[in-house]
């Protein structure tokens, strides 16, 4: 893939900010920075239109909850079409970590993950989508 280079113009207090950036994340240069913002922005404006992206959701539950892995596993054959597979993990003898790796529209993603975060038991619960 071919790169080009463009200037690029920045306020002082911005500069200082990418520059910022660029530490906190440990990227080698500013143009990687600039890279990656550029994409999340990409990525963030198909979740808003609805886009096929990929995504992973991780949960944190405590797996005595009465009927959790029930329902996890009923809302999971549900939406059978969007899960690509799912890891469960044992952290504890209480909790266990569970990772549902997903493909499809955005917003079913969403609707997804919200319908199993909102399980009672479920602790955390992150998803992370990107474009496909």
């Amino acid at each position: 893939m071919a790169v080009t280079r463009f200037g690029v113009s920045l306020e002082e207090n911005l500069l200082k900010k990418l520059d910022q950036l660029v530490t906190k994340h440990q990227f080698p240069n500013r143009s990687q920075a600039i890279r990656f913002l550029i994409n999340q922005h990409i990525v963030e404006d198909k979740w808003k239109e609805d886009q096929d992206v990929a995504g992973a959701l991780v949960l944190i539950y405590d797996h005595h909850k009465r009927d959790l892995q029930k329902q996890l596993t009923g809302l999971q054959h549900d939406y059978h079409c969007l899960i690509l597979s799912s890891q469960h993990v044992h952290l504890d003898h209480h909790n266990c970590l569970e990772t549902i790796t997903l493909k499809g529209k955005s917003g079913k993603l969403l609707k997804l993950a919200d319908k199993l975060r909102s399980i009672k038991g479920i602790k955390h619960g992150n998803l992370v989508m990107s474009t496909t």
